[in-house]
């Protein structure tokens, strides 16, 4: 199975609609959509891990921090942390590799950095 993502209130929504654009089987849900704008960090990845969701973030300062805490005591199906630098095309591109090339279960409990 691919991996499934959910995007976080930090992340730019016109990424998760470029995405989307580019390759309609992706099954990418804004924040809005996941109910996680205004929650804190711990919440939103208990949300995105009960929908077995990869988290995609641009929040490097805190995010990786809460979720090394939140996978000493349960499973996450992942984060990716995207550079606020890194071009919203070449951000497209790069996501949809990591969903074309790879199957859901390689990101459990593992954090990746955009660009690769």
């Amino acid at each position: 199975m691919r991996p499934r993502f959910q995007a976080d209130a930090d992340l730019n929504q016109k990424i998760v609609a470029g995405l989307r654009r580019r390759e309609p089987a992706i099954d990418f849900r804004s924040a809005g959509e996941g109910d996680v704008i205004g929650r804190p960090d711990p919440e939103v990845l208990a949300l995105a891990a009960s929908e077995r969701r990869v988290l995609v973030s641009h929040d490097h300062q805190t995010m990786p921090g809460h979720f090394r805490r939140f996978i000493e005591t349960q499973a996450s199906p992942g984060v990716v942390i995207v550079s606020q630098d890194l071009d919203i095309g070449r951000t497209i591109e790069e996501l949809l590799l990591v969903w074309a090339a790879s199957e859901a279960e390689e990101w459990t409990n593992a954090i990746i950095f955009l660009p690769l």
